[in-house]
């Protein structure tokens, strides 16, 4: 070799050597400045997730989740082995092999920024991602970048992988406000990681890259070339055999949209518990975790739920039929046989309690078929339409039914009610309202709580909110006010007229039983079991009113809703069910107030 090549190639590998050590060097004095800048990972031993607020019934009954962020936190060895080698074929297939950083993948982004000027392309580990997810920004920056390296350093020397990779698992954004994989596959599947086919696991798997662009309801296209390329990556690493490979990309996209999965029907007992916890600790309860256990017997609740919803359709239904919902002509539907239209004019009537939307596609004489808003054929017999009597008004319906014609005709959209099995009843949103309340008299643990026909079409909660007049069954509790006052249950009250005509009153007051008769001298015992009104107001203006109510304020009343006239003996106060049940239970715990409860 001549001297001057020797030399030239002498002072060009001394060049590289001196810029590699000095490359060292910067690395290492920038390593040394930002360190003590850099967050404590110690944090991440005792990580507080965004976890959305739960309520549950005695039972652990899931009632309702609420919270923008859906997280269901596993740790490691609860997520399908399966599933994680999906998600490292996806993200970072050598993790458990380097540091927390991958130098390979980043001579590649650097090259890659070389050739193109483009500094987008990763080279991030999925430690650089827990680093970035939990302590950085998301903006591209050198800086953010070299942060991102030191940290990841930093976690690699103080957590486990297993340990990096649960707080991965969790904590990733993965679309439709899922947060972690295993609220992915709740959101898309409805299902728990460990359900999951082989195609699902893929699908979800794919999803950090590009939440949005690779979503499989949105963009079900993109979304398929995502997951089948997650599953050539799993193949070449050999996590799957060709056999596995070629089922799983036979498997079409089926993912929509799962909402949460109660295991028991009961939202206005969520919606009590819900607003306790925020008066208490603010929007925090909505993503600090809690579980809310409340008093509420699942098998009660259910029974409740049912009781009331089947007692107010049944008086809805002796008062007579308003008329069907609509037509399908009001859609515009040429084919009365099109199940897609029918399909498509059901998915805009709203199901309401146990009511299921649907339309009549045949007619007997003295019967009925219809197609439901769920896809399936409902038959009404005879008995469960002939009760369609024309609602007139309130005291009167029209004659009775001979055929089902004269009520129903095909292409009607209706309500039905699943009654026996294989059979539904002709029904109809009722126009009444009503509520159900269940406490424990021991100590008021409330067990059972229905504010209405529908949450989702009434939100108002009428067993806790609603104050109507309570009739004849707030006159024991001015019986037990005569009774402290020296009265007995033998005592004899006479049951006949009385009139009442005072500056006070606009018309003169003749109050009369319920069946219009008198029935002379009564003892009080069967005055209270007969509901006698002339006795019980006989008795209030004896007992005298203010003592009567200052009494029964001791059951729990507001004295604001307790009426300072002879009325009041009659129940024309107002009370919310919930009052009136907390009285009520004084009597059957011996006389003993217990502090209604729910969480």
């Amino acid at each position: 070799m001549k001297p001057i090549v020797k030399k030239l190639v002498t002072l060009s590998v001394a060049s590289v050597l001196s810029l590699f050590l000095l490359g060292a060097l910067g690395l290492l004095g920038l390593y040394i400045y930002l360190n003590p800048r850099l967050p404590e990972i110690d944090t991440l031993r005792d990580v507080k997730l965004q976890v959305p607020l739960r309520v549950y019934a005695r039972g652990g009954e899931l009632i309702a989740e609420f919270g923008e962020m859906k997280r269901i936190p596993l740790e490691y060895q609860d997520y399908p082995p399966l599933l994680v080698k999906a998600v490292l074929a996806a993200e970072d297939d050598r993790f458990f092999e380097h540091p927390g950083v991958d130098y390979q993948g980043i001579l590649r982004a650097a090259w890659h920024l070389v050739r193109t000027g483009d500094k987008g392309q990763g080279g991030s580990t999925i430690t650089m991602q827990v680093a970035r997810n939990f302590f950085l920004s998301r903006e591209k920056t050198y800086l953010r970048k070299l942060n991102e390296i030191f940290l990841a350093l930093k976690i690699e020397g103080e957590l486990s992988k297993e340990d990096i990779l649960e707080l991965y698992l969790n904590k990733i954004y993965l679309g439709k406000r899922a947060y972690g994989f295993a609220a992915a596959a709740q959101v898309y599947y409805g299902k728990k990681p460990a359900e999951l086919t082989l195609a699902e696991m893929a699908m979800i798997a794919g999803l950090p890259k590009a939440p949005s662009r690779y979503n499989p309801v949105v963009n079900p296209e993109r979304a398929l070339i995502r997951r089948d390329y997650v599953l050539g990556r799993m193949r070449e690493l050999a996590y799957i055999d060709e056999a596995a490979y070629v089922a799983a990309t036979a498997e079409p996209v089926h993912a929509e949209v799962h909402g949460i999965d109660p295991d028991l029907e009961a939202p206005y007992v969520a919606e009590m518990a819900r607003n306790r916890m925020v008066e208490r600790f603010g929007e925090t309860a909505y993503t600090a975790g809690y579980r809310v256990y409340t008093s509420i017997d699942a098998r009660l609740q259910k029974a409740a739920t049912r009781a009331l919803r089947e007692g107010l359709l049944a008086y809805d239904r002796r008062h007579g039929y308003r008329g069907v919902e609509t037509h399908m002509e009001r859609f515009g539907a040429e084919d009365p046989d099109d199940i897609g239209a029918w399909q498509a004019a059901l998915d805009e009537i709203p199901t309401t309690g146990n009511l299921v939307p649907a339309v009549v596609i045949q007619l007997e004489e003295q019967s009925a078929w219809a197609w439901t808003r769920d896809g399936n054929v409902a038959y009404l017999p005879w008995e469960k339409i002939s009760w369609a009597r024309k609602y007139i008004d309130d005291n009167h319906v029209g004659p009775e039914l001979e055929k089902a014609a004269e009520v129903l005709r095909p292409g009607d959209i209706i309500y039905v009610a699943p009654a026996t099995a294989g059979c539904h009843w002709l029904a109809q949103k009722p126009q009444v309202a009503g509520a159900l309340v269940a406490l424990a008299p021991r100590d008021g643990a409330l067990q059972a709580l229905v504010g209405g026909f529908d949450f989702y079409t009434s939100k108002f909660n009428r067993a806790t909110q609603a104050k109507r007049q309570p009739g004849s069954s707030f006159k024991p509790f001015v019986y037990t006010a005569a009774i402290d006052k020296g009265y007995t249950a033998a005592s004899i009250i006479n049951d006949a007229p009385v009139v009442f005509d005072a500056p006070g009153l606009e018309d003169t007051w003749r109050p009369e039983n319920y069946s219009g008769n008198f029935y002379g001298p009564t003892r009080l015992r069967q005055a209270l079991i007969k509901s006698r009104n002339l006795v019980s107001i006989r008795l209030l203006r004896d007992i005298g009113i203010g003592y009567a109510v200052r009494y029964v304020r001791r059951f729990g009343f507001n004295r604001a809703g307790l009426p300072r006239d002879l009325s009041l003996a009659l129940g024309s106060g107002v009370l919310t069910p919930l009052e009136l049940a907390t009285a009520y239970a004084i009597f059957a715990n011996g006389g003993y107030r217990g502090q209604p409860y729910l969480i």
